[in-house]
């Protein structure tokens, strides 16, 4: 039986795929801090360890303890607007965290590593973004995002570590931490209905993103590892379909059974326009037809009802508070 450790495992798109693991027959490991997920998202059949990816001794028991097969590195603090404010943060939590991860998967020989990175690589590159376009990220994020991928690389030049790197972007669905504040637009659409406040958007919501329903990424990761063409490649993976971010207040709205309540806050700095080509991805991977966005919010509206709305807890590591957007700081959560 393959054993696999799943890092961010508690969260939104690791406890997903720590079952996916799960029902392909893996022993699961999953390492979470917490910060950002909870502990009943792990499954049941999953080993939990509640620890932190940036506590190298700790990781370093844990791959001693366990002679882990693959690792499915997740575990990082993606909000891209706020990484701005909060750069050391940032660069500690998802670089020197992964680079230690990248260390003890060489020495221990691990047979391959997935890492989830973002579309924030691309910064704003011509539409839809390829894996063949240059990497020019716009904010701290994507600069760690992009950072973990060379190290990678080098990883693979140099002691020949087998990875794959996913380049997922807004994925939505259940066991998403809607009490967020600062990212993810979806759970912040749906907590605010929740707690019947409006819905907030950063500019005339003319931004354009392919949101992406869980249930059609989480398989593919899952899989890879038994995809050889997958080896030492990068794959974009999400939906195709863009659409505006004012629309999708309206669909989750919709999916509540309300009339859409919008406050529109001054605009932020953030990529405009974002979508990709998956088309890399169908070369290699057995790919069905996408999730319907009004479908995929269904899901999800249905699931947050049932849990009910989450507290939002302000960030409390702010770094550089000169431009920091008003509502991140108050108790009015912006749009992620």
């Amino acid at each position: 039986m393959a054993v696999s450790l799943v890092t961010g495992g508690a969260g939104f798109m690791g406890s997903h795929l720590a079952r996916e693991l799960i029902d392909l027959g893996h022993e699961v490991v999953v390492l979470d801090d917490l910060s950002g997920g909870f502990a009943d998202n792990v499954p049941e059949q999953a080993t939990f360890i509640e620890g932190s990816v940036v506590d190298f001794q700790a990781l370093e028991s844990l791959f001693t303890r366990h002679r882990f097969d693959y690792v499915f590195h997740l575990a990082a603090y993606a909000a891209e607007g706020l990484s701005h404010h909060i750069r050391r943060f940032n660069y500690e939590n998802n670089v020197v965290a992964s680079a230690g991860l990248i260390s003890l998967a060489i020495r221990h020989q691990i047979r391959r590593f997935v890492f989830t990175s973002s579309i924030a690589v691309y910064g704003e590159a011509p539409l839809p973004m390829e894996e063949s376009h240059p990497m020019r990220p716009i904010d701290p994020y994507g600069i760690a995002k992009m950072a973990v991928e060379l190290d990678l690389e080098a990883a693979r030049r140099y002691f020949g570590l087998d990875y794959t790197i996913f380049r997922p972007h807004n994925v939505y669905g259940e066991n998403q931490n809607t009490g967020d504040r600062y990212r993810n637009v979806v759970g912040i659409f749906m907590n605010q209905i929740m707690n019947s406040r409006p819905m907030t958007i950063f500019g005339g919501g003319t931004q354009t993103r392919a949101f992406s329903y869980i249930g059609d990424v989480a398989p593919i990761i899952a899989n890879s590892i038994s995809v050889s063409e997958a080896s030492g490649e990068t794959f974009n993976v999400g939906a195709d379909q863009p659409h505006t971010v004012l629309k999708l207040a309206h669909v989750v709205a919709h999916a509540f059974g309300v009339e859409p309540e919008i406050e529109f806050l001054p605009e932020r700095e953030e990529v405009q326009h974002a979508y990709s080509s998956h088309e890399k991805l169908r070369s290699v991977f057995e790919v069905g037809d996408p999730t319907p966005l009004e479908m995929g919010i269904g899901a999800m509206a249905a699931w947050a009802q049932r849990v009910g709305p989450r507290k939002s807890a302000s960030f409390s590591s702010i770094e550089v508070r000169r431009g920091l957007p008003a509502s991140w700081g108050d108790d009015h959560p912006g749009e992620g």
